[in-house]
């Protein structure tokens, strides 16, 4: 780890936090916490990845879709019109709406490999935009005068490396620049996430393999072909065996840093308090 202790965390002149974990637990909460009442600048790798890497593909999209409406083919054949999204650090819809979800098209679903294929554009985006944090931390203190900086990664960051491995490049920048921290959910945080998620579906990224045999196993069950399959019935279905695929993947992540509970971040109000939780999570990994 870059701080041999938590004294030593509390009295660098710089800060490098990395922040990962499933979606809903915290991570987005305590970055926008440090970037509103300190000296903190925030990096989004979901925003990275919507902006950056795959922002050609989803004006794209909506580009393809216009071209369906008369109208508003003419005004974009003609430069008259200007379409492009609107991605935020809190509204990230135009990058899962692109995902999209595999099945009937009538109920909004899109052809599996087509799904498959944006599911790889996502993967590759995710790894370069979380590549960029080393860049990043640079360009915040040298630019803008940020000591300290915090990492706020996507959900999906345990699908794209390979924890297990001691060379995987992106892990190994990673250690190496900032403390990584998992912000770990009990199993109550867990059922509530999926609960969260029957209310509003929504595209994830998952590693291909888990896909296909999800996918497979989910037309046998259901006995649906593709296109009778009901997208947001399938990324239901899909998202609690998600969670279950990655906390492991997330544990092993956790061996490169230190881990805090979702509880514990739950309590942080202040950025002193999110220091002093920082700290005791040093001392006791």
């Amino acid at each position: 780890m870059i701080y041999r202790s938590g004294a030593d965390y509390l009295k660098a002149p710089r800060k490098r936090i990395m922040l990962f974990g499933m979606s809903g637990l915290g991570k987005t909460y305590l970055s926008n916490l440090l970037r509103d009442h300190g000296d903190w600048f925030h990096y989004s790798v979901d925003y990275r990845i919507g902006t950056r890497y795959m922002g050609e593909f989803i004006a794209d999209n909506f580009k393809r879709e216009a071209m369906k409406v008369p109208l508003l083919r003419e005004l974009l054949m003609t430069d008259s019109v200007y379409i492009a999204s609107n991605i935020t650090f809190e509204n990230l819809a135009p990058l899962s709406t692109y995902l999209g979800k595999p099945g009937d098209p009538d109920r909004g679903g899109v052809p599996f490999a087509e799904y498959m294929k944006r599911q790889e554009q996502h993967r590759a985006a995710e790894v370069a935009a979380t590549l960029d944090t080393a860049r990043f931390m640079e360009r915040a203190e040298e630019l803008y005068g940020y000591p300290n900086f915090v990492c706020d990664t996507s959900g999906s960051i345990c699908e794209v490396v390979e924890p297990e491995d001691p060379q995987d490049p992106v892990m190994r920048q990673l250690a190496d620049t900032l403390l990584m921290v998992w912000i770990k959910g009990s199993d109550a945080h867990t059922a509530e996430l999926v609960k969260r998620f029957d209310r509003a579906p929504k595209p994830m990224y998952y590693q291909p393999h888990f896909l296909h045999a999800m996918w497979e196993d989910y037309r046998a069950t259901h006995s649906v072909t593709e296109e009778t399959c009901d997208p947001d019935h399938f990324v239901r279905w899909t998202y609690a065996r998600a969670l279950a695929h990655r906390q492991p993947r997330y544990e092993a992540m956790a061996r490169w840093g230190v881990t805090v509970t979702a509880e514990e971040v739950g309590a942080v109000a202040s950025t002193q308090d999110f220091d002093a939780l920082m700290a005791r999570a040093i001392d006791r990994a």
